[in-house]
């Protein structure tokens, strides 16, 4: 992805307004709008900013936001109806059950964020749930990354390349590695640790759906 394009989509992911992103990057409105409208994350980032420039006309904020709400149960509810429907075909599926069992462990469940997210010190791990994502899924190669948690006397480039050998996910799609302290002097990993993590609403909520498909079916 080319710099300014990665750059654009962080400051969206991040809650700017496509005036604010022109300004800072120089780019022009209708370009940032191809690149964001067929993304429902970016169209939900879209109608949270009306609704706050609506705040003097409290009556209208009110019914937009109920309109808004409306619109996007719907949509919420059929990404949980088509999880349902393909869970039928996918309960019997090893991987199907490896990555929905990792993420109930390891992964970021808050659905508001829209972030399929897992942490993890393993690279194994990291890579049974990439191919989770990608075979299962569907998900575009392309569409994950994965970045580092570091300790500071930990040399980036080798470990990127380690973990891309390990886990199967090219260099192209690494993000920029995040230098942490340890609490303690001595207990350290001596890896990092793996965070995968891709965008989309959509892929939350059927995720979270299925966890709680297999918890009923494992569970009752």
């Amino acid at each position: 992805m080319r710099k300014d394009k990665e750059k654009a989509f962080e400051l969206r992911h991040n809650g700017e307004s496509y005036n604010a992103i022109s300004r800072k990057l120089g780019m022009s409105k209708s370009t940032l709008v191809s690149w964001f409208k067929n993304e429902p994350w970016s169209i939900e980032i879209r109608d949270r900013l009306a609704s706050t420039e609506s705040l003097a006309y409290p009556e209208k904020l009110k019914r937009l936001i109920a309109v808004v709400k409306q619109k996007y149960d719907i949509l919420h509810e059929s990404y949980r109806k088509e999880a349902r429907d393909e869970f039928i075909i996918l309960k019997n599926d090893r991987l199907f059950i490896a990555g929905v069992m990792l993420y109930w462990g390891e992964g970021d469940k808050k659905a508001e964020n829209s972030q399929v997210r897992l942490s993890n010190s393993e690279p194994d791990m990291i890579k049974v749930f990439y191919l989770f994502l990608t075979k299962v899924m569907k998900i575009p190669n392309e569409k994950i990354k994965l970045n580092l948690l570091l300790y500071p006397d930990l040399a980036d480039m080798p470990l990127r390349n380690l973990w891309s050998t390990a886990t199967g996910i090219p260099l192209s799609q690494f993000r920029r590695s995040v230098y942490i302290q340890g609490r303690h002097p001595t207990k350290r990993l001596s890896y990092g640790v793996g965070n995968i993590h891709v965008g989309g609403r959509k892929y939350k909520e059927k995720i979270i759906e299925w966890i709680k498909l297999c918890r009923k079916e494992l569970c009752s």
